[in-house]
C-alpha cells in the first residue's frame, strides 16, 4: 500500500530477546521482517498484538545489528498480554512516529538528562548517542530517580553510564531499602549535587508529569531559557496518527507534533490538567 496509509499497516517483528527489568516491566528486542525505517531517538512505534490491540511505546534502543527495543510495563489489557510473550513469539510494529529528541541541537553543548521511573527508556537512545559520539558533545549529566531501588530501570547498565568520559551520573530513590546507601529524595534533589552550566546546557526531561513540572521549575530557577528545555509527553498518546484526539494538548497532537516538545512550544498548556 502506497502513500499516507502505508505506515498504518503493521509489519511482523520476531521477539529475539526478552530482558526482565523491574517487576512488571520487560524489554523486548525485535527483529522486523520487511522494510522498516530505523527509529530516531525519542520516536515511538505502535506495538500490535494480534487479537488484542496495540499501544504506543517509545523506542528504548536500536542495536548495532538492527534489533529494535521496546521497554514495556504491564499496565492494561494490551500491555499485560504483550509482557506475557517470549522469545520466538511475534508482534506487529507500525511507525516510527513522532518528533524525537533534538540531537542536532545538542552538538557542541553540555547535555543534561533528567529522567524519572520508566522515563529513562525513551532517553536511553540519547545516552547511546552521546556514548557513541562522545567528542561531539560537552559535559554529560544524567540524573535519574525512581520510587525504590527495586524499580530502578537498566541497573545493569549503570557502570557503563559511569564510565562514559566527562559524565556525571546521579541516582536517587524516594523510598530506600536497607541495602540502599545512595541519595534519597525526588529527582530534583539531585540538582544541588550536580555541576551544571545553564548557559551552555540543553536539558532533556522525561517521566511522570508531576516530576517534569517540578524539574521545569528547577531548571527555570537555575536560568535555563525556554528553548533549552525539551520534554517528552508520550504518556498521553494512543492511536499514533492524530485521529483519535486522545493526546491533544491545546492545538497540538502529541503523536504528530511531539512526543518531544521544546518547552516554549507547550508551556501555555503544560501546567493545565486534563487538556
Amino acid at each position: 500500500m502506497e502513500g499516507r496509509y502505508k505506515k498504518l499497516i503493521p509489519v511482523r517483528a520476531r521477539i529475539e530477546e526478552v530482558v526482565d527489568e523491574v517487576p512488571g516491566v520487560r524489554t523486548f528486542y525485535l527483529r522486523v521482517e520487511g522494510d522498516f525505517t530505523e527509529p530516531l531517538p525519542g520516536q515511538f512505534n505502535e506495538v500490535y498484538m494480534h487479537g488484542v490491540g496495540e499501544v504506543p511505546i517509545s523506542v528504548s534502543d536500536v542495536t548495532s545489528d538492527g534489533l529494535i527495543a521496546h521497554t514495556i510495563r504491564a499496565a492494561g489489557s494490551v500491555t499485560n498480554a504483550i509482557v506475557g510473550l517470549g522469545e520466538g513469539d511475534y508482534l506487529g510494529l507500525r511507525g516510527p512516529y513522532g518528533k524525537g529528541w533534538p540531537i542536532d541541537r545538542l552538538e557542541g553543548k553540555d547535555v543534561l538528562i533528567v529522567a524519572g521511573g520508566l522515563g529513562l527508556a525513551p532517553l536511553r537512545p540519547v545516552i547511546r548517542e552521546v556514548e557513541k559520539n562522545r567528542s561531539t558533545y560537552g559535559k554529560f549529566t544524567l540524573m535519574y530517580g525512581a520510587r525504590s531501588p527495586k524499580l530502578l530501570l537498566y541497573k545493569y547498565e549503570f557502570p557503563r553510564y559511569e564510565s562514559i568520559p566527562n559524565t556525571e551520573f546521579l541516582v536517587t530513590v524516594d523510598k530506600p531499602d536497607a541495602a540502599w546507601d545512595g541519595c534519597v529524595g525526588v529527582v530534583t534533589t539531585l540538582f544541588s549535587r550536580a555541576s551544571i552550566d545553564p548557559e551552555r546546557t540543553v536539558a532533556l526531561v522525561c517521566g511522570p508529569e508531576i516530576m517534569m513540572r517540578f524539574t521545569v521549575k528547577e531548571l527555570k530557577n537555575m536560568g535555563f531559557k525556554d528553548n533549552q528545555i525539551y520534554l517528552s509527553l508520550e504518556r498521553r498518546m494512543k492511536c499514533g496518527v492524530g485521529l483519535c484526539g486522545h493526546c491533544q494538548v491545546g492545538p497540538y497532537f502529541v503523536c504528530k507534533h511531539g512526543p518531544v516538545f521544546p518547552y516554549w512550544m507547550i508551556k501555555k498548556y503544560f501546567w493545565v490538567d486534563q487538556i
